[in-house]
């Protein structure tokens, strides 16, 4: 079994590495500073440095103020200006020119002076959105449960450190252990820093995870060697122990969104169960596609598991040296 997962893991990294992140979502905030005012940001993303065919467009009664300004980011192309909008834009509509023709997807987030922020998910099958005065509960909860998932599933970082576990551990009842004490872990993690409990720089809970995951990746190895290691032993206390920070990590991914005023507990709940529901079809994937190899007529030499083990822990150094020297960066 395990050397089978080892394979699997190869192919799951080439895989990422062909088609990771090819195509990003968008991002649209519209923020009320004054009275029928509104800052408006647009991260349009790119694609192999070409920016994709995407234009907000705001309601009719909008006209912009002052001058439009950009700068480029990783991914994407960044862009602010104002408008003023007579009458408001609650009770109108916001659509995205050119989602139709695309894959990707945009979020709009939409914060009135009052408060109430609202959140929604422009598809290319659903490219507008007709601001309401309150968001629908289940729109909150679809919104919300999808972004979880779609976290979790595009998080290549996140996915290799279950992963390494799945790879280092042993047996039914101990994979159901591992995988419960990372989710109680980040869980915890994830609604004390989105609720304002607990707050930790980014920067360092990124570099940190990248360093779990090359933790893992030696751990990995040295079992293979004859020296199991704690995670061999304890699989559960190292799960729990790096999933705080993994839920850090969350959160941070959580705040660029924000929460609806409204239906924070259900926004917050819906989030973790997308994320919970992603680990889940990605563990259920991996086991399913070695249960599939096993069976499958073919001769697996026994270094086969270093190639998956290497790259992820080749990875894993860079991305915390990426990370650490980030910290210095303008």
């Amino acid at each position: 079994m395990k050397r089978a997962i080892f394979v699997l893991c190869g192919l799951f990294l080439s895989g990422q590495a062909a088609f990771g992140h090819e195509v990003r979502p968008g991002y649209l905030e519209i923020r009320e500073t004054a009275a029928e005012n509104f800052a408006i940001l647009w991260k349009m993303p790119t694609r192999n440095g070409m920016r994709l065919p995407l234009e907000p467009r705001l309601p009719e009664n909008c006209t912009e103020i002052g001058t439009r300004f950009g700068y480029e980011a990783p991914g994407a192309v960044i862009e602010r200006w104002t408008v003023g909008c007579e009458g408001g834009i609650v009770g109108h509509e916001v659509a995205i020119d050119g989602l139709v023709v695309t894959l990707t997807d945009v979020l709009l987030r939409f914060e009135p002076l009052e408060g109430g922020v609202q959140t929604a998910r422009l598809r290319p099958n659903k490219a507008s959105y007709l601001v309401p005065a309150e968001p629908s509960l289940t729109e909150v909860a679809r919104t919300y449960l999808t972004l979880g998932v779609e976290h979790i599933l595009g998080g290549i970082d996140h996915l290799l450190f279950v992963l390494a576990l799945l790879m280092l551990v042993s047996g039914k009842r101990r994979v159901i252990a591992t995988v419960t004490a990372f989710t109680v872990a980040h869980s915890i993690t994830l609604a004390l820093a989105t609720l304002g409990f607990v707050h930790v720089p980014p920067a360092p809970v990124e570099a940190v995870i990248a360093l779990s995951i090359l933790f893992l990746a030696t751990e990995i190895v040295h079992g293979r060697r004859g020296r199991p290691g704690l995670t061999e032993r304890a699989p559960w206390v190292v799960a729990f122990t790096f999933g705080l920070l993994h839920g850090f990590g969350f959160a941070g991914a959580l705040s660029e969104v924000g929460l609806p005023d409204s239906a924070i507990p259900v926004a917050l709940l819906l989030f973790n169960v997308g994320v919970e529901v992603g680990q889940l079809l990605f563990v259920f994937a991996v086991l399913i596609l070695a249960l599939v190899w096993k069976k499958l007529p073919l001769a697996t030499p026994r270094w086969a598991w270093a190639v998956p083990t290497y790259a992820i822990g080749t990875l894993a150094a860079f991305w915390t040296v990426e990370r650490i020297l980030s910290f210095w960066a303008p």
